[in-house]
């Protein structure tokens, strides 16, 4: 495993990334989080770019294949223990509250929404029954699923594929009480549209759009809550949660993803809160 840098913080910033596991979180004595958003590894393995038209050279398969055919996305893609995860997701969300007192309004009914916490956890379509499983081993009794619906597919420029892919999933997991939700008492369905990204920096292969990212987290937290990407990846979640005026702080393992994001993508940050 390469080296990581652990050193302890000693005095925290409203938006931190860290280059280690986040298991190693209590070092850090990070607040817990009114919100976790990751991007875990699917681990995919060998099949990581079998969707993507990375496998051809310049993305055409008329080209033939590229280096990246036939390989991972990274060496951690392929023993993601999502029962870790889902521990580390049981220790630094908030909390319960006991009643809906931190709730929202609800239109003119004089009722309150829920005010808990909450986690969104993107995965592969096959891996939604165990996302739910898994969270329910570890107290996140209600779920909602979540498609995020593209207007590209990333699949057009692959072999003889006519019907392609341009969906992305999610799990939105919490306890029992309702998250807090800040729509003004409107529904919003979970077939959300996926806005394309082409204002940032891309700097990882499963990168999510940052107009997505802040959607989310203005959605379910409030300026000034807490947001935590145990699987930070570009740091994107970060940039994100900054942006809407919320604390945020991030895991990434690997050096080189850690590098970049701090030099390349979270640099965007305004100095006073970076």
């Amino acid at each position: 495993m390469e080296e990581m840098d652990s050193k302890p913080i000693t005095k925290m910033k409203n938006i931190e990334l860290f280059n280690d596991h986040f298991q190693n979180f209590k070092r850090y004595g990070i607040p817990h989080a009114q919100l976790i958003i990751a991007d875990p590894p699917y681990n995919l393995g060998k099949n990581a770019y079998a969707s993507n038209p990375s496998w051809y050279i310049d993305g055409d398969n008329k080209n033939g294949e590229s280096e990246l055919a036939g390989k991972a996305f990274f060496d951690t893609d392929h023993n993601f223990k999502i029962a870790e995860f889902m521990h580390f997701c049981s220790k630094m969300l908030r909390p319960e509250p006991k009643d809906n007192s931190e709730g929202k309004d609800i239109g003119n009914t004089g009722k309150k929404s829920g005010g808990a916490s909450c986690m969104i956890v993107f995965c592969a379509f096959e891996q939604q029954m165990q996302v739910i499983e898994y969270g329910a081993k570890y107290g996140f009794n209600k779920y909602i699923p979540l498609q995020f619906h593209k207007n590209y597919s990333p699949q057009v420029l692959k072999a003889n594929m006519r019907v392609v892919g341009n969906t992305e999933y999610a799990i939105l997991l919490y306890r029992n009480r309702l998250p807090k939700f800040n729509n003004a008492g409107r529904m919003v369905f979970n077939n959300i549209p996926y806005p394309r990204d082409t204002d940032t920096i891309k700097i990882h292969p499963t990168q999510k759009s940052v107009p997505l990212l802040q959607y989310l987290i203005e959605l379910f937290t409030d300026k000034g809550d807490v947001v935590i990407d145990p699987c930070a990846g570009s740091g994107s979640t970060l940039l994100a949660a900054a942006r809407c005026g919320r604390k945020a702080y991030g895991f990434e393992i690997k050096k080189d993803f850690y590098k970049e994001a701090t030099t390349k993508l979270l640099t965007q940050i305004q100095p006073a809160l970076f």
